[in-house]
């Protein structure tokens, strides 16, 4: 019962978030959103404020995922440092004027986070990760992505048979 009043509050949260609210999830939080969305395909794109290749790629992935709506739900996670929490994100955003679901990742052991979101993961950003749904496949890419190449992995994983 207590899994389920957590995953709703951080649903409620994360949902109504805006560049006002930003809400602050541990990578347990991550988890068991990813273990109870209701979506095709979930996209964690992990990125900072700091970081040119995440900021040039973030327009391209709003708009891509747009095309497919209720079927992917794209989560931007930023791992900017706790000093920078929350008013350098919410400049960020208002300034460019994005509309994104975002998150700020409250922790600070890489050693712990990284392997959390991906075994691989070195660390560097951007890094996307996509969790499908319908089949439990995931891929983790770390690096930046043109456009083509974030429709192609979502496509990927939408034609995927269970």
């Amino acid at each position: 019962m207590n899994k389920i009043i957590t995953i709703i509050v951080l649903s409620f949260c994360f949902f109504s978030s805006s560049a006002q609210n930003i809400p602050k999830w541990k990578v347990i939080d991550f988890k068991q959103y990813a273990d109870t969305a209701k979506v095709d395909l979930l996209i964690i794109n992990l990125w900072a404020t700091f970081c040119k290749p995440c900021v040039e790629e973030i327009p391209d992935l709003i708009n891509v995922s747009a095309k497919y709506g209720e079927k992917i739900r794209l989560i931007f996670v930023s791992v900017d440092a706790d000093k920078d929490y929350p008013k350098k994100l919410k400049r960020f955003i208002k300034k460019r004027h994005l509309k994104m679901n975002t998150t700020w990742l409250n922790e600070t052991n890489a050693d712990y986070f990284c392997p959390a979101f991906d075994s691989s993961w070195s660390g560097s950003i951007p890094a996307t990760l996509f969790i499908s749904k319908k089949t439990n496949s995931r891929l983790f890419i770390e690096s930046e992505m043109s456009a083509d190449e974030f429709e192609q992995h979502i496509q990927s994983f939408l034609l995927e048979k269970k």
